[in-house]
């Protein structure tokens, strides 16, 4: 079985995190909260979002990304974005990759969206972007269906 790593970098919305967490307990993915969080863990709206869920999350809170790059240099990362072109299902997705996320309000850093392993969603044109804990279903749910749960 694959097993894939979901990265939600400084998320900013609890409900999100919250559904979140309980995507990856479901499909045994991991999940680390990166930088800065726009709530607490223990706020009533993330653990409500994420039900009885919590205790079968694989969970790691990280300070920065380059804590997290160097702790697994050699892994894939792939950084969604809506400004690329390359698509999320362009990819091979493999045993330990890294999905990364940006926060909800300003999506990732200039570093990371202009990098090579960007990947975006296709959108209808004009339209800012999917709410955050959809799109990391979207991207999951390929990489399972390409590998399998």
């Amino acid at each position: 079985m694959t097993k894939i790593n979901i990265v939600l970098y400084e998320p900013e919305i609890p409900q999100n995190t919250g559904n979140i967490a309980r995507l990856c307990a479901c499909t045994g993915a991991s999940l680390y909260l990166v930088g800065k969080l726009g709530f607490s863990l223990s706020d009533k709206y993330t653990k409500r979002a994420g039900l009885d869920y919590w205790d079968s999350v694989d969970l790691h809170k990280i300070d920065t990304m380059d804590e997290l790059l160097e702790m697994n240099k050699n892994a894939n990362f792939y950084y969604l974005t809506t400004k690329t072109r390359k698509l999320y299902t362009d990819i091979e997705y493999k045993d330990g990759d890294f999905i990364v996320f940006g926060p909800e309000t300003r999506g990732l850093p200039d570093k990371y969206v202009k990098d090579k392993h960007a990947l975006t969603i296709p959108m209808k044109e004009g339209q800012r972007s999917l709410n955050l804990s959809n799109s990391v279903a979207i991207v999951a749910y390929e990489a399972i269906r390409q590998n399998g749960l």
